[in-house]
């Protein structure tokens, strides 16, 4: 995909809006949640950050996805969290603390594996000749802009101006999921001649990526004591990837500039919904059992 007026300016744009969002519905207190309930949460953490990526690693391999699509499904395994998970529990009626702080810290910590990750993936599936470094300090310095700065301006809006960013809450989480929608079927129609063919190739990744990455925040959570709504979360915010920030670091001019990389983000945003409303049905039968 050649850089357009989508990957330089609406994508980011719409990235920079979802993460707007999420900053609306944080506290401080909610960083204080590792102190206050640290088991939970660093069982959360670890598997997101180390845990799943390592899974689409064996993925990949055991599928002998082609090399961009494997470098693909590991940098959307390592795009932990979200706004879009923080919105499947709440509706799942899970531990909403739990959600919104595993997200905040994913999305810290992510700034710098990512890259990392990333690297390591690119070496090991396209090998030397075909090696697509992602230049850590700009990958930093970007994610730093469309992550944090959003994240603390929405933080400090809720703060400063508690009853407008309150009445923005509702419309701004209804741009995220337009842009979420948007952003997919923009990379989809981008590859419109080839994705039939690609789905077929990462489809079967990215659902058990997607079913997988659900069943070790399910078994983690059990193990680690949890229970009820907090296993939901643990459930949710460890199978529920940023497919919006997977496909912004796969089409940027500045990062990687690979569209096919892209696409296992995109598939893998598609199924994720499916998921997801399997997770909403399960929170709301728990809730009126």
């Amino acid at each position: 995909m050649e850089a357009t007026i989508f990957t330089q300016i609406f994508l980011p744009v719409a990235l920079a809006v979802i993460m707007l969002g999420m900053g609306l519905s944080l506290k401080p207190v909610h960083f204080k949640q590792l102190w206050l309930t640290p088991k939970p949460v660093l069982t959360g953490l670890s598997l997101q950050i180390i845990a799943i990526p390592m899974l689409a690693f064996l993925l990949a391999w055991g599928l002998r996805l082609p090399p961009e699509l494997a470098v693909g499904l590991v940098l959307i395994a390592a795009c932990p969290g979200g706004p879009t998970s923080n919105l499947i529990a709440h509706l799942a009626h899970a531990d909403m603390a739990l959600s919104i702080s595993l997200t905040a810290l994913s999305s810290l910590v992510v700034i710098i594996t990512l890259p990392l990750l990333i690297n390591f993936a690119s070496l090991l599936f396209l090998g030397e000749g075909q090696y697509v470094a992602l230049p850590v300090l700009r990958t930093i310095a970007q994610l730093l802009i469309i992550i944090v700065v959003p994240v603390s301006l929405g933080m400090w809006l809720k703060a400063r101006f508690p009853q407008v960013s309150k009445a923005c809450v509702r419309p701004v989480k209804f741009l995220s999921s337009l842009f979420l929608v948007m952003v997919v079927a923009g990379v989809l129609f981008g590859e419109k001649d080839r994705i039939l063919g690609f789905f077929v190739l990462i489809g079967i990744g990215a659902a058990l990526l997607n079913i997988a990455s659900m069943l070790v925040g399910y078994i983690g959570g059990k193990l680690a004591g949890c229970r009820g709504a907090q296993i939901r979360s643990l459930t949710i915010e460890v199978g529920i990837q940023n497919g919006t920030l997977g496909i912004a670091i796969a089409t940027s001019p500045l990062l990687l500039n690979n569209s096919t990389m892209a696409i296992p983000s995109a598939v893998y945003s598609l199924i994720m919904f499916a998921s997801g409303g399997l997770m909403i049905l399960w929170g709301y039968r728990k809730k009126h059992a």
